[in-house]
């Protein structure tokens, strides 16, 4: 922990609070935190609950891709001759 504690500051996310143990949140540390939550919330949740929908209420893009994706690799697989 103390490798990625002394990463975190390096790179100025993070600071010690002097005569103790505990670290506080740099500006720049909760804006890089909130680029990466923002791009999670709004595309990865909403992205996978549309691809484990067993019963979509229509098709999707994303459902589609999906499908022609996994069709693909398998023609593959086969064309190979390995076992899926």
């Amino acid at each position: 922990m103390s490798y990625d504690l002394r990463r975190l500051r390096a790179h100025g996310l993070i600071t010690r609070t002097p005569g103790s143990h505990r670290y506080h949140l740099t500006d720049t540390g909760l804006h890089h935190a909130m680029l990466i939550t923002h791009p999670h919330t709004r595309l990865i949740h909403p992205g996978l609950a549309q691809l484990t929908d067993p019963h979509p209420p229509e098709p999707t893009r994303l459902n589609t891709a999906a499908r022609a994706h996994q069709h693909a690799l398998d023609q593959l697989t086969q064309e190979a001759g390995l076992a899926a």
